[in-house]
């Protein structure tokens, strides 16, 4: 067996090993809050016009909705599963809005609640599949995404809704949006913070407090750490499972409001990224603070992570088909550097 070389064993050396531990630790737990100021900083000084407040705003406004999802995907995470259907719902949520005022003639008070009721409708179906029907989670969702995909092209035959839709049977619709239902995507509080970066705001923490302080977001965790183990202490695990899924089809719905409203029309292509956005976004929060679980913050920060390096990239011109592969290597590099960081000497 080797000895020790003595200068291992000194005051000093134990010192520097201290220190790094402590470097390493830092990087590990802020490493994409870290890589995240260190974009802000960087693109400002190559875009002066990047640090304008308007810009600043816009890029929380265009998280917003993956944000909303990522938050829905999370909470699916934290029991263990996984929504791959949580694009679809809002997508449909968008068609959905849009046909109940453009041919229902609803006004905002009855179309909020029946597309949330509708989001809410999709996450039982997915969770009596998985609870009842014992579907696994992805294939499940899997399943309820390709039929959401086709469902909201039938009422209106594949085409996208808006003012003056020419139904099937060839009449021409009556409605429109309601006025009062476009303000939930385009209006602001204060001349400059945009009501869905608002609203973001409220979700964010209002999930965070369920998830993170309360006993019911304890039994979620509980559920998706060791469901078994769960059951076996009273956890009712498959309540918790069906509320998680009516609670992330609930939240893509909103945001699918949100979208409808924004854009004042139901267009067919809408979705086509959510999906793959809310999950990045969800996946790398479990980087943020070394949490290694899925969090509500961490989805958050990182949908703005996302958001920060596209509108970056945008306004340095750089070219659109460059652009995942940009955000590929710089996410790469960020969970990395959080991952794959361990104490020195190991």
């Amino acid at each position: 067996m080797t000895a020790p070389s003595p200068a291992a064993s000194t005051p000093q050396f134990k010192a520097d090993r201290l220190s790094a531990r402590h470097v390493f630790a830092f990087l590990r737990k802020g490493g994409i809050i870290v890589l995240l100021a260190a974009m802000l900083f960087g693109f400002s000084l190559a875009q002066p016009a990047f640090s304008n407040l308007v810009n600043q705003m816009s890029i929380l406004q265009s998280v917003s909705v993956v944000a909303i999802l990522g938050t829905a995907v999370t909470l699916t995470l934290a029991v263990g599963g996984f929504d791959l259907s949580i694009g679809a719902t809002a997508a449909s949520s968008v068609m959905a809005a849009a046909y109940a005022m453009i041919v229902w003639q609803f006004n905002v008070w009855l179309t909020v609640p029946f597309v949330v009721g509708f989001g809410i409708a999709v996450g039982l179906f997915n969770g009596f599949l998985i609870v009842k029907v014992r579907v696994p989670d992805l294939l499940a969702t899997l399943a309820t995404m390709f039929l959401l995909s086709g469902l909201q092209l039938i009422p209106s035959a594949g085409r996208s809704i808006s003012a003056g839709l020419i139904l099937p049977d060839g009449s021409k619709a009556a409605g429109a949006f309601d006025p009062r239902f476009l303000e939930i995507g385009r209006s602001g509080l204060f001349g400059f913070l945009p009501l869905p970066v608002v609203l973001m705001a409220l979700i964010a923490v209002l999930i965070y407090v369920l998830t993170e302080h309360t006993r019911f977001g304890r039994l979620l965790f509980a559920t998706g750490g060791n469901e078994l183990a769960a059951r076996l202490s009273g956890a009712p695990t498959n309540r918790l499972r069906l509320t998680a899924y009516a609670l992330s089809g609930a939240l893509a719905s909103i945001g699918g409001v949100i979208i409808a409203a924004r854009v004042g029309r139901g267009d067919v292509s809408t979705g086509g990224s959510l999906m793959m956005d809310a999950v990045a976004a969800a996946l790398i929060g479990f980087a943020v603070l070394d949490k290694r679980r899925p969090n509500v913050l961490g989805a958050v920060i990182g949908a703005i992570f996302v958001g920060v390096l596209l509108n970056g990239l945008t306004m340095l011109n750089t070219p659109y088909y460059t652009q995942d592969f940009v955000k590929g290597v710089v996410l790469v590099g960020a969970l990395s550097l959080t991952y794959g960081l361990t104490r020195p000497g190991r």
